[in-house]
Order: C-alpha cells, then structure tokens, then sequence
C-alpha cells in the first residue's frame, strides 16, 4: 500500500471537490452514453444520438460535433462500450481545452499590474477577488485591492473582509456611488508611490440590457490608459457556470466594453452547466485561467484542462495523477 506524499494530499482534495462540482453534467453525460451504448456498433445513428446528448449537455454545436467527428474517424462501425466512448470523449476534450489551459501571469515590468475584474452580479466576481488578493499575497506579493463597485455596500464590505483575511491594503470610496472611474484613478496612484506589485479593480455588475453601466467601464479602461498606455494589464471576465449558454452573450457584451484579455469560471459546485466551458473556449478561444468550486480560499484554483475533461466524463482524474 502506497502513502500519498503531502504534496498529493491537496492535489487529490481538489480533484474531489472539481468531480463533485460537475456532478451534475457528468451523471447526465454517463447515464445518456450508458443508456445509447450498452456495448453496440457505433453506426450513424448512435452519432446522432451522441452528438445531441453533447449539445444537451451545453457543450455547445461546434464542439459537439468535432467530438463525435473525431470519435466516428476513430471507431465507426466497431463495437464500443461505454467505458471506451468516455474515455476517448474524455481524451479528445483535454486536447480541445489545452490549448486555452493558460496561468495568469503577472507582469513584473509593470508597478503595478492591474488585473481589472468585471461579470455581472451574483457571478462570485467579488469572491474570486477576494482569493485572489489572498493567494498572491501568500506568495509575497505586494497587493493593493480597489473597490470599483461603489454602487454595493455589500460588495465593498465583502471585499474589506477579504483585505482583512488577505492582509492587503483597500481603496473603497468616500461615499456610496462615487464615480468608479475616480476611485480607480486614485487606487492606481496609491499604488504606483507604493510600488506595488498588483492591483486588482472590483467593478459594478455589468448587466447586459444597462447600457449606461457598459459605458462606466469604458470611461474606468480610458483612465487607466491615460496613466498607463498598458493598462489594464489583464482584464478577467467571471462567470458564473450555472447560466449556461447565456454566458455567451456576457463574454460577447464584456469582449466589447472591457477587452477581456482572460477568463475565472467559478460554481462548479454541483449545479454547474460544466459543458458550457468547452462551448465558450471552442467559440471564443479566450484563454480560462482560474475555475472556482466552492467559497473557500482553497476552492480557487488553475484551470487543468485534462482533470476537467476527466471529470466531465464521470471519469475519476485522480487515476491520471502524475
């Protein structure tokens, strides 16, 4: 009997916590494919039949149908059972979202680097501010927190609790609905004199049908840019992975007001639409930095495109641990 080292020990608490987070689209996706398959020749019409069980799955068309394409190229017209159809699926999504698989990195050339953060309410934009705040703090980075949601009490109290817990500096505004842009202008000041390695930008809920919020993060971009021609140096687009295919609209929306350079996928906490990440990354080809699980500092982590397919597929990821 082998002992896990230490290092495997939070390795294995996280894939536990991703294939509980996914268990949802999992258990549909295997019971769909057991109930199709029950070791049958993979002829046309079982495709089909696969093919919108993917779809369903809000995997979106275009990567439904190159998953089944590649399974027809691979085994048409052999038996299969289901272990196999999963395995391959599970396989050929990995490939599919290595590609968009990216860390967030953080450019030393700037002082800072602003990391601007935008999604609609409830998307857990806050929270994954607030994590990461803590995690670059833990590695010894110089951190500095705006709260660019001047709008939400609640947000800008969520986000002191975090600076607390993180031990990071907050800029929070004088009075409820100051101007963003205004706070923002003053945070990255404060935080050029202090030489700061980061500085992360809370914004409003950008609802898709409020113009008017759209053009506010438009005017936050323009002044960063008057202090630095750089700025923002990455712009995180979080969305929540319960909306499913409504998700497209926000990066298409977001794409256009903010320039999103990246995205955080967070919820997959066992309601999640987990297909949803495939259809975004094959339509949009942004890369996916961070996926969240749960509200804990922990439940954050980067996004490993071969555990997630894995676990997609109801397929254990920890029998791939290297």
């Amino acid at each position: 009997m082998t002992q896990d080292t230490p290092q495997e020990e939070p390795k294995k608490g996280w894939f536990k916590r991703l294939t509980e987070g996914l268990k949802k689209t999992s258990t549909k996706l295997g019971d769909g494919i057991a109930s199709l398959i029950r070791k049958r020749r993979l002829d046309q019409e079982l495709l089909d039949e696969l093919e919108e069980l993917l779809i369903q799955a809000d995997m979106g068309v275009e990567a439904a149908e190159n998953a089944v394409k590649a399974l027809a190229k691979d085994r048409f017209e052999k038996d299969v059972s289901e272990e196999e159809v999963k395995e391959f699926l599970a396989n050929h999504l990995a490939e599919v979202l290595v590609p968009v698989s990216l860390p967030l990195e953080i450019n030393s050339a700037h002082k800072p680097h602003v990391v601007l953060v935008v999604g609609v309410n409830g998307s857990g934009k806050t929270t994954t501010i607030g994590k990461m705040a803590a995690l670059w703090a833990a590695k010894g980075l110089r951190v500095r927190v705006a709260a660019g949601d001047t709008f939400r009490a609640a947000a800008v109290e969520q986000l002191q609790t975090w600076a607390v817990r993180a031990g990071v500096p907050l800029v929070t505004p004088k009075t409820q609905g100051a101007d963003p842009a205004g706070l923002v202008y003053e945070a990255y000041e404060t935080s050029r004199q202090a030489q700061d390695d980061i500085l992360i930008v809370d914004t409003a809920g950008r609802l898709q049908n409020k113009v008017d919020l759209m053009t506010e993060l438009e005017k936050i971009r323009r002044v960063l840019k008057k202090i630095d021609a750089d700025a923002p140096h990455t712009c995180l687009l979080v969305l929540d992975a319960t909306v499913g295919q409504n998700a497209h609209s926000q990066v298409e929306l977001f794409q256009k007001a903010a320039g999103v350079t990246g995205l955080v996928v967070t919820k997959l906490d066992g309601t999640a639409k987990g297909g949803v990440v495939v259809a975004l990354t094959q339509k949009f080809g942004l890369p996916l930095h961070l996926i969240g699980v749960g509200e804990k500092l922990e439940d954050l982590q980067p996004f490993d495109a071969k555990s997630f397919a894995r676990s997609l597929m109801g397929i254990n990821p920890l029998e791939n641990l290297d």
